[in-house]
Parts: structure tokens; C-alpha cells; sequence
């Protein structure tokens, strides 16, 4: 798979990432070994570059891709985000300077790792001032144990606002789009990495929903409204929709959206977290996909047909 370079970094990835986030806990229950053969096939396929994040469940998504990477960890580029964490059983934003410095420590250990290539501020914290968190990122920097600064779920004016920057990790996809108004242009003007997360609008693209779909207790999509109600069955007709224009390029709806978020010019990076190496193929070979103006304007007019998608929040899980 051809690498493209990272913003302004020095990091050249593969454009798709390897997601991790369906590791932690929050999609439901976690097949370990099954986890690690994903991981070891996404690397066989060709993915040099990988996301995860501390709040994965504490160190739980950390570990097994870690273990999966075993010995290959110098030959990747890993991901993570910081910032988070338990205050009783509530999720809080926290990107103090402490707190950040104990968060690479434990991600470190976590995945058995030297230094890590690229540590993100994983929510906007309004407790703390982002020179705080930024200052505190560049000493860690110096101290070799995180090479490159990024924030992820950060909107243009706070990712102008927190110094040192030089990724963002945005939410993407065609059901939610409002990072194409000012974070995808001032990414593009300021030669930002962009990482975007949930091409696939966490599975509603995956066009394999139906209006029968059900989730389990443990996962967040069992109590968030974007899966529920009459928003849920509007969009499963738009994603009906577009499995049909996907078929007119022999493809299916999910290569279709990831390729159609590759195709902003201002996006690097997909970041797919496949659960079975067949769905990781099918998302791999998106990359082959080349969408002209005539498309995308097609897309366009499927999508206006489709309901609000917001996405969780920390708050909310």
C-alpha cells in the first residue's frame, strides 16, 4: 500500500489506520485473540499505522495491540490519545498536566513501547488552559517519549488555540459533515494532519443494518438516538440509496464512503476499526476507489435526503 506524508510531520502512513477503539469495551464484548489476528492482518495487508487511545478501556486496547504488534513496533506508526479518565463510573475530560504525563506513562506500559509517534489530546478539556496541556506535551517530547502533538474532536478555533498542534483527529463521514465548514480548510491552509475517525458512521455505512438491528446493553450504540427512531430508519434508506450508486462502481457502500472521505484533498488518513479481517479487506480496498466531480455530486444529492448523525461524546458513554 503507498504511504502519503502526515501534515507537516515527518510520518509517512498508510491511508487507512487501523482503529482500535471496538478493543476497549464500548462496542461490547472483546475477542482477544480474534482482536490480535485483525490487528497482525491489517499489518500483513500492508497498514503501517494505528490509533488507539488510553480511555479504549484503560490501557485494555492498548494492551492487545501491543501484544499484536509485538516486534513490529518499530516498523509502524502508533496513534494514541491522552486525556481522559475515571472519576468514579464517570468519564471526565481531564488534560491537566499531571494527568497527561501519567497517561503517556500508562500508555507506554501499556503497549510496551519506547515512545510513542503521535500522543493526542483526546477531547477538549475547558478546565484546563490548552497551554497548559501544550507545554506539558512538549516536555514530553524532549524527553523522547512522544515524538509528534496532535488533539482530536478539537474544532478549527480550538485547534488554533492549542499550541504545537500538528494533527487533528475529527469525526468524518457523509452523515456528519460540519468540519468541512472551518477545520478541513484552516487543516489544508496550515498543512494540518487530518486523522478522520468514523468514515463508516460507526457502522451505519457498514450497509449491513437493518430496521430490525438491534445492540447489545454494552454497547453505546444501544442508547444513542442516532441508531434508534425515525432518524435511524430515514438514514437506513439513504444508505439503501447508496448501495445502489455503490453497485454501479462494483463495490459496496462501506468502500464507497471510506473511499468519499479519502477524497477530500485536505484528509490524509481513514481510520477503520474493523471487528473481522473480511470487513478490513473490503475497507483496504477503498483506497482503489477514484470518485470525479459527477460522483460526488451524486452523493451529494443521496445525502440530502438523510437525517442528523452526532456521534458520542465522553459524557455520554
Amino acid at each position: 500500500m503507498d504511504t502519503v506524508r502526515l501534515g507537516r510531520t515527518e510520518l509517512q502512513v498508510s491511508p487507512i489506520c487501523y482503529g482500535t477503539w471496538q478493543f476497549g469495551g464500548d462496542w461490547g464484548q472483546v475477542d482477544e485473540r480474534a482482536a490480535v489476528a485483525a490487528v497482525q492482518h491489517a499489518r500483513d495487508r500492508g497498514v503501517t499505522f494505528f490509533d488507539t487511545a488510553q480511555g479504549y478501556g484503560f490501557g485494555v486496547s492498548e494492551r492487545i495491540l501491543g501484544r499484536a504488534l509485538d516486534g513490529d513496533l518499530d516498523r509502524v506508526v502508533v496513534a494514541t490519545k491522552g486525556g481522559l479518565r475515571m472519576d468514579g463510573d464517570r468519564l471526565v475530560r481531564d488534560s491537566s498536566p499531571a494527568w497527561l504525563r501519567q497517561g503517556v506513562e500508562a500508555s507506554l506500559k501499556a503497549l510496551g513501547a519506547g515512545h510513542i509517534d503521535l500522543y493526542q489530546v483526546h477531547w477538549p478539556d475547558p478546565r484546563t488552559p490548552f497551554e497548559e496541556s501544550a507545554a506539558a506535551l512538549h516536555e514530553l517530547v524532549e524527553e523522547g517519549l512522544i515524538r509528534h502533538v496532535g488533539v482530536s474532536n478539537f474544532d478549527a478555533g480550538q485547534v488554533r488555540a492549542f499550541p504545537g498542534a500538528q494533527t487533528v483527529q475529527p469525526p468524518y463521514h457523509l452523515f456528519r459533515r460540519e468540519v468541512e465548514d472551518e477545520l478541513l480548510p484552516y487543516a489544508a491552509a496550515s498543512d494540518l494532519g487530518v486523522l478522520a475517525y468514523g468514515p463508516l458512521a460507526h457502522g451505519l455505512l457498514s450497509g449491513t443494518f437493518d430496521e430490525h438491528t438491534t445492540f447489545p446493553a454494552d454497547d453505546w450504540r444501544s442508547h444513542s438516538p442516532d441508531f434508534t427512531g425515525e432518524g435511524f430508519r430515514r438514514n437506513l434508506a439513504v444508505v439503501a440509496e447508496l448501495r445502489r450508486f455503490a453497485e454501479r462502481f462494483g463495490t459496496t457502500v462501506g468502500q464507497l464512503a471510506v473511499a468519499w472521505v479519502l477524497s477530500n484533498p485536505a484528509v490524509q488518513v481513514a481510520i477503520v476499526g474493523a471487528r473481522s479481517t473480511r470487513h478490513l479487506d473490503l475497507a483496504l480496498d477503498a483506497v482503489e476507489i477514484t470518485l470525479g466531480p459527477d460522483d460526488l455530486a451524486t452523493i451529494d444529492s443521496i445525502m440530502s435526503a438523510a437525517a442528523p448523525v452526532t456521534g458520542p461524546a465522553p459524557e455520554g458513554m
